[in-house]
């Protein structure tokens, strides 16, 4: 079969081809292509070819047309709140506390984070996160602690005492201050001694004449009492006292509380006391259940009297005279923990000093706290107000 297929061809070739070409009969194809379905289908099929071939040969018609690219990225994970004044100071909170700072030399400004800012009068901005953003001011130094005949040993430590030559420590371990006839307004920090971060941020970062306040559960205490008072800083020492909700409430192992003896308020005491020297002053930590204790409250203050100490209080003992001498504060400033509302108290014990003379304002150290003071007393001599030390708002009964 394959040798007569080769004979075939071979006889076909160079013969002129036969006039009687295939027909192809296009009648069926056009009648089919006639019924409407079919009709739409090959319309639609015409109309892509075109827009394709329209699209190669002179390219995407949307190609100078304005547009936008967005970035998406998934939300940091919500990062767990500060603990509170409370847990803080509390023995049980120093753990979660300390747990937010880092190595303060290697990193003595704190954990950057955060980026709400906000406009202060004098222009300069504060930052909502954690980090701590305002310079180093120079030193001002007062004189080292203990200074000679203003202690005597204790228990636990030395406590203070009312020199044989009538100086007392609520003067001489006091900031200096002269006034220049301006308003003055004063700040105190408290809550420092547990994060080293924030107590060091505190203590180079402030002026002067911002008065500090220490924990006196804190370890190394005397070293940043020491530390604070070489920087220029008078400084407190925060006596925990009973508040509503007592025991679920606790500030501590030492807390004075109402229905104590004045043998056990002094007991107390002098384990507070003596945990450090150089502070000019106390001030309450919690306490609005104590300080309606008529005894226990009378005790505390007999002590302090005695012992040539300052009492300021956060503004829930107002009504309690005693101690060597007594101030109480004004405002709040950051009993809410936003820069915004922050700026708004302070601007607030501004307004305060101006119409009134003076003003005493006090806060804990949360770090957006410290970077919302550093901002806010640079500021204060050009809006027409002085800084003060706390111990220059203090009075001595009947004066």
């Amino acid at each position: 079969m394959f040798a007569k297929r080769q004979s075939a061809l071979a006889a076909a070739a160079g013969t002129a081809p036969s006039g009687k070409g295939l027909k192809l009969d296009l009648k069926p194809v056009a009648g089919w292509l006639k019924k409407p379905p079919v009709a739409v289908g090959a319309a639609g099929l015409l109309l892509i070819a075109a827009v394709a071939l329209f699209m190669t040969v002179l390219g995407d018609p949307r190609a100078g047309a304005p547009s936008a690219r967005v970035s998406l990225k998934r939300e940091a994970p919500v990062e767990a709140p500060a603990p509170s004044g409370l847990e803080a100071f509390s023995m049980g909170g120093f753990a979660a506390w300390q747990g937010l700072s880092g190595d303060p030399m290697l990193d003595p400004s704190g954990a950057a984070g955060g980026e709400a800012l906000i406009t202060l009068p004098d222009g300069a901005t504060v930052a909502g996160g954690s980090a701590i953003a305002a310079p180093r001011i120079e030193a001002r130094p007062l004189a080292p602690a203990p200074i000679a005949g203003l202690s005597q040993p204790g228990p636990q430590g030395a406590l203070p005492v009312i020199a044989t030559d009538g100086r007392v420590p609520a003067q001489a371990y006091a900031r200096p201050f002269q006034s220049n006839g301006k308003p003055r307004v004063a700040l105190i920090v408290g809550g420092l001694g547990l994060n080293a971060v924030t107590t060091r941020a505190a203590i180079e970062r402030l002026p002067a004449e911002v008065t500090l306040s220490f924990v006196p559960y804190a370890e190394g205490l005397q070293g940043w009492i020491d530390l604070a008072r070489a920087q220029g800083h008078e400084v407190m020492i925060e006596i925990p006292m009973e508040p509503t909700g007592y025991p679920n409430n606790d500030p501590g192992p030492y807390t004075l509380l109402a229905n104590a003896t004045p043998d056990d308020v002094e007991s107390r005491m002098n384990w507070l006391l003596g945990r450090a020297t150089g502070y000019f002053a106390v001030t309450n930590y919690l306490g609005d259940r104590f300080v309606t204790s008529d005894g226990a409250m009378s005790a505390f203050l007999g002590v302090l009297r005695q012992r040539g100490i300052t009492f300021l209080d956060d503004g829930q003992a107002r009504r309690r005279p005693g101690a060597w001498a007594r101030a109480s504060a004004d405002v709040i400033v950051d009993e809410t923990q936003t820069p915004a509302a922050i700026i708004g108290r302070l601007n607030a014990l501004e307004a305060s000093a101006k119409a009134r003379g003076s003003a005493l304002g006090t806060g804990f150290a949360y770090p957006v706290t410290v970077e919302a003071a550093a901002r806010w007393t640079a500021g204060l001599d050009a809006r027409g107000l002085q800084l003060t030390p706390a111990s220059a708002m203090t009075q001595r009964a009947g004066r």
